[in-house]
């Protein structure tokens, strides 16, 4: 399987190459023939879906190997054998058992899921999943994990690396908030006073918002001891949660649920008029240098935009060997669990962001460190064989409470907007 993956990481790279010589061959003509032909738009348009494809086949391998590790672990717990290392140790095998045991019924109606150890206030979310021959084999996976690594492969917001804060409770949190920062210092006469150099300061307040959905399943399937129902239930919530607390992550108005980071972010570049919404290279380059330096170089500086968005950016340069002849400012990811890049900053994507348009915010680039996502430590579980009782289904009941907002508005996250008109 690894093996496989690998040469459709190749597989992709080779279409990258395809589209690099596609685009080289028109920008080698001169005048308005330097333009993509309607033949060659329809190849390039190929191209674009054919890395789409790969990329999503990727991610379902990878997905598939862990549902082929975890079935294997069920299975070795039937026979009776001793689990293989990289299945062994304590705290995450038992919340696996204690959430096998709520699943069929055979323990309280109610589950609380919580990290297998105290974590720390704050943290940063995981930006990839280790490879096995990295020593991902080596660490349980808690169901916990499980379900938050699908939150953050839903969320392009989670996975650009936020400071997430786990608290145990819901109550309001203040949090400081960075509005201006100190000038620099200038020349004191001897004896002469100091100036007042102070950065400005206000509030954010991280409330608990609760996010939750139903989920039903057969009493056939739950009692199936053959189906992973541990994985089925970990993606399905961890999709679900999310997509609904990741769109208010992205656009939320700040009334009466999270502060988007799009919402909270700062103007960077507005498109030039000849264009309808679409940025230029030069734009990019100079949303880029919008952010000053101590954000650039951050290790959570990342580009947010959709899906959609990237094709178009596929096809920018820079300037270096002059007009439409440099360097592409996008660069394909080398390996399976490393990010595409845009000027050397990872590159995430998100169906909430807005697509291209006249005065759209298309595009965020930043540190995503300062934002904040609040995350109440348990997330909370119920289940019901009364609810569809007609049926014979069990319902499931997931319900998470989060906030979010940018405790630094003072430029770290800035936008592309299209021109007004």
């Amino acid at each position: 399987m690894t093996d496989f993956i690998k040469r459709l990481q190749e597989r992709r790279l080779n279409v990258w190459e395809q589209t690099k010589a596609l685009l080289d061959a028109a920008e080698a003509r001169t005048g308005e023939e330097r333009k993509l032909t309607a033949e060659e738009e329809k190849t390039y348009q190929a191209l674009n879906a054919d890395l789409d494809l790969i990329d999503a086949r990727v991610k379902e391998l990878v997905e598939a190997e862990q549902r082929s590790k975890d079935a294997d672990e069920a299975f070795r717990s039937l026979l009776d054998k001793e689990p293989s290392p990289e299945h062994q140790g304590g705290a995450a095998k038992g919340e696996v058992e204690r959430v096998r045991a709520w699943l069929t019924g055979a323990s309280g109606r109610s589950l609380d899921i919580r990290p297998q150890s105290p974590m720390p206030l704050d943290s940063r979310a995981a930006l990839s999943k280790l490879t096995a021959t990295a020593g991902g084999n080596t660490v349980p996976v808690s169901f916990y994990n499980r379900l938050v690594q699908h939150m953050i492969e839903s969320s392009g917001v989670l996975a650009a690396g936020p400071t997430v804060l786990r608290t145990s409770t819901g109550e309001q949190m203040q949090i400081p908030k960075t509005t201006a920062h100190s000038t620099s210092a200038g020349i004191v006469a001897e004896a002469g006073n100091l100036p007042d150099n102070l950065p400005t300061f206000g509030q954010v307040s991280l409330d608990a918002y609760k996010y939750g959905f139903l989920l039903q399943v057969s009493h056939e399937l739950a009692n199936d001891t053959g189906v992973d129902l541990l994985g089925y239930l970990a993606m399905q919530a961890g999709r679900a949660l999310g997509n609904g607390f990741g769109a208010n992550l992205v656009t939320g108005t700040g009334s009466s649920q999270p502060n988007g980071v799009l919402t909270a972010s700062t103007l960077g570049k507005t498109g030039a008029a000849s264009v309808t919404g679409a940025p230029s290279g030069d734009d990019l380059i100079d949303l880029f240098y919008s952010v000053i330096a101590p954000y650039r170089q951050g290790s959570s500086c990342a580009w947010l935009m959709r899906d959609a968005t990237v094709a178009s950016i596929r096809k920018l340069r820079d300037n270096s060997g002059g007009a439409g002849t440099g360097n592409y400012l996008w660069q394909p990811g080398l390996t399976a669990s490393t990010p595409d890049t845009i000027l050397g900053k990872p590159l995430h994507t998100d169906p909430n962001m807005p697509a291209t348009a006249l005065a759209a915010k298309s595009i965020l680039f930043g540190d995503f460190s300062t934002y904040y996502v609040r995350q109440v430590e348990s997330l909370r579980f119920e289940r019901s064989d009364d609810y569809a009782f007609n049926t014979d289904l069990i319902t499931y009941r997931a319900i998470l409470r989060g906030d979010g907002d940018l405790v630094d508005t003072t430029g770290a996250v800035k936008y592309f907007a299209g021109n007004a008109a």
